[in-house]
Protein backbone atom coordinates (compact mmCIF):
# COMPACT_ATOMS: atom_id res chain seq x y z
CA UNK A 1 0.00 0.00 0.00
CA UNK A 2 1.68 3.48 -0.93
CA UNK A 3 1.39 6.58 0.85
CA UNK A 4 -0.60 9.55 0.08
CA UNK A 5 1.79 11.63 2.35
CA UNK A 6 4.33 13.88 0.61
CA UNK A 7 7.23 13.48 0.83
CA UNK A 8 9.34 15.12 3.55
CA UNK A 9 11.56 17.85 2.63
CA UNK A 10 15.32 17.53 3.16
CA UNK A 11 16.96 19.82 5.51
CA UNK A 12 18.64 21.75 3.13
CA UNK A 13 14.62 22.70 1.58
CA UNK A 14 13.63 23.37 5.14
CA UNK A 15 16.48 25.87 5.33
CA UNK A 16 15.89 27.58 2.20
CA UNK A 17 12.10 27.91 2.92
CA UNK A 18 12.62 29.14 6.82
CA UNK A 19 15.13 31.61 5.15
CA UNK A 20 12.54 33.00 2.93
CA UNK A 21 10.18 33.18 5.73
CA UNK A 22 12.54 34.89 7.59
CA UNK A 23 13.33 37.48 5.69
CA UNK A 24 9.70 37.96 4.79
CA UNK A 25 8.87 38.78 8.48
CA UNK A 26 11.95 40.97 8.79
CA UNK A 27 10.61 43.38 5.74
CA UNK A 28 7.27 43.02 7.12
CA UNK A 29 8.88 44.34 10.51
CA UNK A 30 10.02 47.11 8.77
CA UNK A 31 7.48 48.13 6.94
CA UNK A 32 5.44 48.57 10.50
CA UNK A 33 8.41 49.85 12.32
CA UNK A 34 8.19 52.57 9.48
CA UNK A 35 4.10 53.24 9.25
CA UNK A 36 4.60 53.48 13.45
CA UNK A 37 7.40 56.15 13.36
CA UNK A 38 5.58 57.89 10.66
CA UNK A 39 2.20 57.94 12.91
CA UNK A 40 4.99 59.15 15.75
CA UNK A 41 6.12 62.13 13.57
CA UNK A 42 2.55 63.24 12.77
CA UNK A 43 1.43 62.97 16.24
CA UNK A 44 4.73 65.38 17.79
CA UNK A 45 4.61 67.62 14.82
CA UNK A 46 7.77 68.14 12.65
CA UNK A 47 10.66 68.65 15.14
CA UNK A 48 10.05 65.01 15.81
CA UNK A 49 11.54 63.74 12.91
CA UNK A 50 14.98 64.43 14.14
CA UNK A 51 14.66 62.10 17.15
CA UNK A 52 15.43 58.34 17.59
CA UNK A 53 13.01 55.42 17.57
CA UNK A 54 14.10 54.90 21.18
CA UNK A 55 13.27 58.72 21.52
CA UNK A 56 9.73 58.74 20.07
CA UNK A 57 8.51 55.54 22.42
CA UNK A 58 9.97 57.39 25.59
CA UNK A 59 7.79 60.42 24.72
CA UNK A 60 4.48 57.72 24.26
CA UNK A 61 5.12 56.84 27.63
CA UNK A 62 4.52 60.37 28.77
CA UNK A 63 0.73 61.27 29.79
CA UNK A 64 1.48 64.75 27.80
CA UNK A 65 4.35 66.09 26.26
CA UNK A 66 4.19 69.68 24.72
CA UNK A 67 6.07 71.08 21.95
CA UNK A 68 8.57 72.67 23.41
CA UNK A 69 9.66 69.67 24.84
CA UNK A 70 9.73 67.84 21.62
CA UNK A 71 12.10 70.75 20.29
CA UNK A 72 14.16 69.85 23.27
CA UNK A 73 14.43 66.47 23.07
CA UNK A 74 15.56 66.79 19.06
CA UNK A 75 19.46 67.10 19.39
CA UNK A 76 20.19 66.54 15.53
CA UNK A 77 21.23 69.14 13.01
CA UNK A 78 18.48 69.36 10.14
CA UNK A 79 19.02 68.58 6.91
CA UNK A 80 20.59 70.65 4.44
CA UNK A 81 18.67 73.05 2.35
CA UNK A 82 19.77 74.71 -1.01
CA UNK A 83 19.82 78.23 -0.05
CA UNK A 84 17.12 80.72 -1.60
CA UNK A 85 18.21 83.38 -3.82
CA UNK A 86 18.47 86.79 -2.19
CA UNK A 87 15.54 88.76 -3.83
CA UNK A 88 16.98 92.48 -5.45
CA UNK A 89 13.35 93.35 -6.02
CA UNK A 90 12.68 96.80 -3.54
CA UNK A 91 9.40 96.77 -0.98
CA UNK A 92 6.57 97.99 -3.24
CA UNK A 93 5.03 100.66 -0.75
CA UNK A 94 1.78 100.97 0.20
CA UNK A 95 -0.77 98.96 -2.25
CA UNK A 96 -2.88 101.36 -4.52
CA UNK A 97 -6.33 100.58 -4.72
CA UNK A 98 -7.89 99.46 -8.38
CA UNK A 99 -8.40 102.91 -10.58
CA UNK A 100 -11.69 101.58 -12.18
CA UNK A 101 -12.79 101.92 -8.96
CA UNK A 102 -15.42 104.49 -8.65
CA UNK A 103 -14.54 107.56 -6.47
CA UNK A 104 -16.74 109.55 -4.07
CA UNK A 105 -15.26 112.64 -2.57
CA UNK A 106 -16.01 113.51 0.56
CA UNK A 107 -14.62 116.97 1.56
CA UNK A 108 -13.41 117.89 5.32
CA UNK A 109 -13.52 121.41 6.06
CA UNK A 110 -11.19 122.65 9.04
CA UNK A 111 -12.59 123.93 12.41
CA UNK A 112 -13.71 127.65 12.82
CA UNK A 113 -10.71 128.45 14.66
CA UNK A 114 -8.61 127.41 11.57
CA UNK A 115 -10.70 129.97 9.41
CA UNK A 116 -8.46 133.08 11.39
CA UNK A 117 -4.86 133.21 11.16
CA UNK A 118 -3.25 132.68 14.34
CA UNK A 119 -0.31 135.40 13.17
CA UNK A 120 -2.01 138.35 12.50
CA UNK A 121 -5.98 137.56 12.80
CA UNK A 122 -6.99 137.52 9.04
CA UNK A 123 -8.91 135.40 7.31
CA UNK A 124 -7.20 132.47 6.02
CA UNK A 125 -7.85 131.18 2.03
CA UNK A 126 -7.97 127.13 0.82
CA UNK A 127 -4.52 127.10 -1.01
CA UNK A 128 -5.05 122.84 -1.44
CA UNK A 129 -6.69 119.71 0.25
CA UNK A 130 -4.08 116.46 2.05
CA UNK A 131 -5.84 113.71 -0.15
CA UNK A 132 -5.96 110.22 0.60
CA UNK A 133 -8.03 106.93 -0.09
CA UNK A 134 -9.97 104.31 1.74
CA UNK A 135 -12.13 101.15 0.50
CA UNK A 136 -15.22 101.28 1.49
CA UNK A 137 -18.29 99.46 0.98
CA UNK A 138 -22.56 99.64 0.76
CA UNK A 139 -24.04 96.88 2.36
CA UNK A 140 -26.53 94.46 0.15
CA UNK A 141 -30.00 96.24 0.10
CA UNK A 142 -33.05 94.00 -0.81
CA UNK A 143 -35.72 95.37 -2.95
CA UNK A 144 -38.58 94.65 -4.85
CA UNK A 145 -39.04 94.87 -8.41
CA UNK A 146 -42.48 95.24 -9.52
CA UNK A 147 -43.26 94.64 -12.81
CA UNK A 148 -45.65 95.81 -14.71
CA UNK A 149 -46.51 94.36 -18.11
CA UNK A 150 -48.72 96.03 -20.42
CA UNK A 151 -51.77 95.12 -21.83
CA UNK A 152 -53.67 96.54 -24.65
CA UNK A 153 -57.04 96.17 -26.39
CA UNK A 154 -58.94 97.91 -29.22
CA UNK A 155 -61.68 100.45 -27.85
CA UNK A 156 -63.56 100.25 -30.81
CA UNK A 157 -63.99 96.32 -31.48
CA UNK A 158 -64.09 93.42 -29.34
CA UNK A 159 -62.38 90.82 -32.01
CA UNK A 160 -59.20 91.38 -31.50
CA UNK A 161 -59.06 90.49 -27.57
CA UNK A 162 -56.08 91.66 -24.93
CA UNK A 163 -52.50 91.34 -25.78
CA UNK A 164 -49.84 91.78 -23.13
CA UNK A 165 -46.34 92.24 -22.90
CA UNK A 166 -44.42 88.85 -23.28
CA UNK A 167 -42.96 88.25 -19.80
CA UNK A 168 -38.79 88.20 -20.40
CA UNK A 169 -36.56 84.46 -19.58
CA UNK A 170 -36.23 84.14 -16.61
CA UNK A 171 -33.89 81.45 -14.91
CA UNK A 172 -36.59 80.03 -12.55
CA UNK A 173 -39.69 80.54 -14.26
CA UNK A 174 -42.31 82.01 -11.72
CA UNK A 175 -40.03 82.32 -8.91
CA UNK A 176 -40.74 84.45 -5.95
CA UNK A 177 -36.82 86.53 -7.11
CA UNK A 178 -34.91 87.95 -9.63
CA UNK A 179 -32.16 86.25 -11.56
CA UNK A 180 -30.00 88.85 -9.73
CA UNK A 181 -30.38 86.85 -6.57
CA UNK A 182 -30.08 83.50 -7.70
CA UNK A 183 -26.65 83.50 -9.40
CA UNK A 184 -25.70 86.03 -5.69
CA UNK A 185 -26.90 82.48 -4.12
CA UNK A 186 -24.66 80.21 -6.88
CA UNK A 187 -21.44 82.22 -6.28
CA UNK A 188 -22.12 83.09 -2.53
CA UNK A 189 -21.83 79.10 -2.68
CA UNK A 190 -19.20 78.53 -4.99
CA UNK A 191 -17.06 80.96 -5.15
CA UNK A 192 -17.00 82.08 -1.23
CA UNK A 193 -18.33 79.04 0.28
CA UNK A 194 -21.42 80.25 1.86
CA UNK A 195 -24.02 77.16 2.10
CA UNK A 196 -26.85 77.52 1.52
CA UNK A 197 -28.49 76.94 5.05
CA UNK A 198 -26.49 79.90 6.02
CA UNK A 199 -27.74 81.77 2.61
CA UNK A 200 -31.55 80.63 4.18
CA UNK A 201 -30.41 82.27 7.16
CA UNK A 202 -29.34 85.69 5.93
CA UNK A 203 -31.81 86.00 3.60
CA UNK A 204 -34.50 85.65 6.50
CA UNK A 205 -32.43 88.17 8.35
CA UNK A 206 -31.71 90.50 5.98
CA UNK A 207 -34.96 90.63 3.66
CA UNK A 208 -37.29 89.47 6.02
CA UNK A 209 -38.29 86.38 3.17
CA UNK A 210 -37.94 82.86 4.40
CA UNK A 211 -36.79 80.53 1.81
CA UNK A 212 -35.65 76.97 2.38
CA UNK A 213 -32.76 75.15 1.85
CA UNK A 214 -34.45 72.67 -0.88
CA UNK A 215 -35.63 76.11 -2.35
CA UNK A 216 -32.24 77.34 -3.04
CA UNK A 217 -30.86 73.91 -4.03
CA UNK A 218 -33.26 73.82 -6.90
CA UNK A 219 -32.17 76.76 -7.78
CA UNK A 220 -28.49 75.93 -7.64
CA UNK A 221 -29.75 72.84 -10.27
CA UNK A 222 -31.26 74.59 -12.54
CA UNK A 223 -28.32 77.15 -12.95
CA UNK A 224 -26.20 73.58 -13.39
CA UNK A 225 -28.80 72.77 -15.86
CA UNK A 226 -27.80 75.75 -17.91
CA UNK A 227 -24.72 75.34 -18.02
CA UNK A 228 -23.97 72.30 -19.75
CA UNK A 229 -23.58 73.36 -22.88
CA UNK A 230 -20.92 75.43 -21.84
CA UNK A 231 -19.32 72.68 -20.17
CA UNK A 232 -19.34 70.68 -23.13
CA UNK A 233 -17.71 73.14 -25.15
CA UNK A 234 -14.87 73.97 -22.48
CA UNK A 235 -14.21 69.98 -22.19
CA UNK A 236 -13.99 69.79 -25.72
CA UNK A 237 -11.81 72.78 -25.46
CA UNK A 238 -9.45 71.11 -23.23
CA UNK A 239 -9.57 67.48 -25.09
CA UNK A 240 -8.46 69.03 -28.20
CA UNK A 241 -5.03 70.36 -26.81
CA UNK A 242 -1.90 68.55 -26.40
CA UNK A 243 -1.86 68.66 -22.45
CA UNK A 244 -4.05 68.19 -19.67
CA UNK A 245 -3.83 67.55 -15.86
CA UNK A 246 -6.09 65.15 -13.73
CA UNK A 247 -6.62 64.91 -10.42
CA UNK A 248 -10.13 63.58 -8.15
CA UNK A 249 -10.96 64.87 -4.49
CA UNK A 250 -13.56 62.96 -1.88
CA UNK A 251 -16.69 64.62 -1.96
CA UNK A 252 -19.41 63.19 0.92
CA UNK A 253 -22.92 62.86 -0.67
CA UNK A 254 -26.09 62.41 1.14
CA UNK A 255 -28.50 59.14 -0.06
CA UNK A 256 -31.73 58.64 1.17
CA UNK A 257 -31.25 55.39 1.71
CA UNK A 258 -32.33 54.84 5.81
CA UNK A 259 -28.80 54.29 6.45
CA UNK A 260 -27.75 57.79 8.30
CA UNK A 261 -24.42 58.03 6.26
CA UNK A 262 -22.64 59.63 3.43
CA UNK A 263 -21.81 58.01 0.51
CA UNK A 264 -17.64 59.16 -0.72
CA UNK A 265 -18.10 60.25 -3.93
CA UNK A 266 -15.68 61.53 -5.97
CA UNK A 267 -14.74 64.98 -8.19
CA UNK A 268 -12.44 64.43 -11.21
CA UNK A 269 -10.68 67.18 -12.10
CA UNK A 270 -9.18 68.16 -15.43
CA UNK A 271 -7.65 71.63 -16.47
CA UNK A 272 -4.62 73.25 -17.87
CA UNK A 273 -2.49 75.75 -15.94
CA UNK A 274 -4.08 79.21 -16.68
CA UNK A 275 -6.73 77.44 -18.71
CA UNK A 276 -9.84 76.27 -17.72
CA UNK A 277 -11.28 73.84 -15.47
CA UNK A 278 -14.24 70.71 -16.14
CA UNK A 279 -15.12 69.13 -13.12
CA UNK A 280 -16.54 65.31 -13.55
CA UNK A 281 -18.47 64.35 -10.89
CA UNK A 282 -18.38 60.09 -10.17
CA UNK A 283 -20.00 58.09 -7.57
CA UNK A 284 -16.67 56.17 -7.09
CA UNK A 285 -12.74 56.65 -7.73
CA UNK A 286 -13.11 53.43 -10.31
CA UNK A 287 -11.20 53.73 -14.05
CA UNK A 288 -14.89 54.27 -15.83
CA UNK A 289 -14.82 58.27 -14.52
CA UNK A 290 -11.47 59.12 -16.80
CA UNK A 291 -11.71 56.73 -19.83
CA UNK A 292 -14.96 58.51 -20.01
CA UNK A 293 -14.28 61.89 -19.90
CA UNK A 294 -11.28 61.01 -21.98
CA UNK A 295 -12.25 59.37 -24.86
CA UNK A 296 -9.73 59.24 -27.23
CA UNK A 297 -7.54 62.21 -26.02
CA UNK A 298 -3.58 61.48 -27.27
CA UNK A 299 -1.31 64.33 -25.59
CA UNK A 300 0.02 64.57 -22.46
CA UNK A 301 -1.62 63.21 -19.29
CA UNK A 302 0.00 64.40 -16.37
CA UNK A 303 -1.27 63.06 -13.34
CA UNK A 304 0.07 61.60 -9.48
CA UNK A 305 0.02 57.92 -10.82
CA UNK A 306 -2.98 56.67 -8.86
CA UNK A 307 -3.67 53.46 -11.19
CA UNK A 308 -6.87 54.83 -12.19
CA UNK A 309 -5.44 56.78 -14.77
CA UNK A 310 -3.69 53.87 -16.45
CA UNK A 311 -4.87 52.60 -20.30
CA UNK A 312 -6.85 55.28 -20.50
CA UNK A 313 -7.06 58.13 -23.07
CA UNK A 314 -5.93 56.71 -26.80
CA UNK A 315 -3.23 54.83 -28.38
CA UNK A 316 -0.77 57.73 -28.45
CA UNK A 317 -0.96 59.47 -25.20
CA UNK A 318 1.87 60.49 -23.18
CA UNK A 319 1.96 59.83 -19.03
CA UNK A 320 3.61 62.30 -16.97
CA UNK A 321 4.01 62.23 -13.09
CA UNK A 322 4.37 65.11 -10.92
CA UNK A 323 8.04 66.17 -9.28
CA UNK A 324 5.55 67.35 -5.65
CA UNK A 325 4.58 64.39 -5.26
CA UNK A 326 7.86 62.65 -6.08
CA UNK A 327 9.90 64.81 -3.64
CA UNK A 328 6.97 63.92 -0.97
CA UNK A 329 7.97 60.26 -0.86
CA UNK A 330 10.94 60.82 -0.47
CA UNK A 331 10.90 63.43 2.22
CA UNK A 332 8.99 60.35 4.24
CA UNK A 333 11.63 58.49 3.47
CA UNK A 334 14.65 61.05 4.62
CA UNK A 335 12.23 61.38 8.04
CA UNK A 336 12.09 57.83 9.19
CA UNK A 337 16.21 57.31 8.44
CA UNK A 338 18.04 61.21 8.32
CA UNK A 339 21.00 58.68 7.45
CA UNK A 340 19.36 57.87 3.95
CA UNK A 341 22.09 59.53 1.79
CA UNK A 342 20.32 57.96 -1.10
CA UNK A 343 16.69 59.38 -0.58
CA UNK A 344 18.34 62.91 1.00
CA UNK A 345 19.93 63.14 -2.43
CA UNK A 346 17.20 62.87 -4.55
CA UNK A 347 15.29 65.38 -2.57
CA UNK A 348 18.23 67.61 -3.42
CA UNK A 349 18.13 67.08 -6.67
CA UNK A 350 14.34 67.51 -6.97
CA UNK A 351 14.99 71.12 -5.22
CA UNK A 352 17.40 71.86 -7.52
CA UNK A 353 14.73 71.22 -10.30
CA UNK A 354 12.28 74.00 -8.53
CA UNK A 355 14.92 76.70 -7.89
CA UNK A 356 15.85 76.15 -12.09
CA UNK A 357 12.08 77.06 -12.43
CA UNK A 358 11.20 79.43 -9.50
CA UNK A 359 12.99 82.57 -11.09
CA UNK A 360 11.68 81.64 -14.81
CA UNK A 361 8.36 81.30 -13.41
CA UNK A 362 8.02 84.74 -11.68
CA UNK A 363 7.53 86.80 -14.71
CA UNK A 364 5.58 84.32 -16.72
CA UNK A 365 2.12 83.38 -16.43
CA UNK A 366 1.27 80.11 -15.67
CA UNK A 367 -0.32 79.30 -18.71
CA UNK A 368 3.08 79.84 -20.67
CA UNK A 369 4.69 77.30 -18.19
CA UNK A 370 5.38 73.80 -20.15
CA UNK A 371 6.52 70.44 -18.81
CA UNK A 372 10.58 69.71 -18.32
CA UNK A 373 12.00 67.48 -20.98
CA UNK A 374 14.33 65.09 -18.73
CA UNK A 375 17.00 65.50 -21.32
CA UNK A 376 17.19 69.15 -19.76
CA UNK A 377 16.21 69.91 -16.34
CA UNK A 378 14.83 66.54 -15.11
CA UNK A 379 17.05 64.68 -12.15
CA UNK A 380 18.97 61.80 -12.68
CA UNK A 381 17.75 59.44 -10.61
CA UNK A 382 17.60 55.96 -12.31
CA UNK A 383 20.61 55.04 -11.34
CA UNK A 384 19.46 54.54 -7.65
CA UNK A 385 16.38 52.48 -8.46
CA UNK A 386 15.92 49.87 -5.64
CA UNK A 387 16.81 46.95 -7.84
CA UNK A 388 20.42 48.52 -8.13
CA UNK A 389 20.60 49.69 -4.30
CA UNK A 390 19.61 49.05 -0.83
CA UNK A 391 17.70 51.06 1.43
CA UNK A 392 14.05 51.05 3.36
CA UNK A 393 10.61 49.39 2.29
CA UNK A 394 9.63 53.62 1.96
CA UNK A 395 12.73 54.54 0.36
CA UNK A 396 11.70 51.43 -2.50
CA UNK A 397 7.54 52.90 -2.82
CA UNK A 398 9.17 56.71 -3.63
CA UNK A 399 11.21 54.66 -6.43
CA UNK A 400 8.33 52.57 -7.22
CA UNK A 401 5.99 55.23 -7.86
CA UNK A 402 8.47 57.41 -9.86
CA UNK A 403 9.01 54.07 -12.39
CA UNK A 404 12.16 52.43 -13.18
CA UNK A 405 14.59 54.96 -14.97
CA UNK A 406 12.19 57.52 -13.39
CA UNK A 407 10.04 56.85 -17.21
CA UNK A 408 7.31 58.55 -15.57
CA UNK A 409 8.48 61.47 -14.26
CA UNK A 410 10.43 61.78 -17.90
CA UNK A 411 7.92 65.01 -18.76
CA UNK A 412 6.70 66.32 -15.41
CA UNK A 413 6.03 69.86 -14.13
CA UNK A 414 8.12 71.27 -11.66
CA UNK A 415 4.84 73.38 -9.98
CA UNK A 416 2.92 71.13 -7.38
CA UNK A 417 0.33 69.14 -8.90
CA UNK A 418 -3.05 70.94 -9.02
CA UNK A 419 -6.06 71.14 -6.19
CA UNK A 420 -3.73 72.27 -3.55
CA UNK A 421 -5.09 72.23 0.25
CA UNK A 422 -8.10 70.01 -0.50
CA UNK A 423 -7.55 66.45 0.39
CA UNK A 424 -6.44 64.20 -2.45
CA UNK A 425 -5.68 66.11 -5.49
CA UNK A 426 -4.75 67.17 -5.07
CA UNK A 427 -7.37 69.86 -3.54
CA UNK A 428 -2.42 69.78 -2.27
CA UNK A 429 -7.02 71.42 -2.89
Amino acid sequence: MTSSLPNPLSETEQIVQLQKKLVWAELKIQVLEEQLRLQRIKKYGPGSEKLSDAQLQLLDLEPGVSNAEVQAESGREPLPTPAKPQSSRKHPGRQQLPADLPRVERTIACTPEQYTCKACGQATAVIGHDVSEQLDVEPAKYFVVVIKREKRACKRCEEGGVVAAPAPERIIEKSLVSDRVVIDTVVAKYSDHLPLYRQSVILQREAGVDIGRATLDGWVMRVGELLIPVVNVMRRELLGGSYLQADETPVDVQLHDGRGQNHQAYLWQYGQPGGGVVFDFCMGRGREGPKDFLGQFEGILQTDGYVAYESVGGPKVVHAGCWAHARRKFVDAVKLNPQDAVATRIVKLIDELFAIRRPGARGQARSRRTPLAASGESPAIGGDHPRRSRGSPKRFLAFEYVGEGGELHTLAMAEAHPLPGTRGAGVEQ
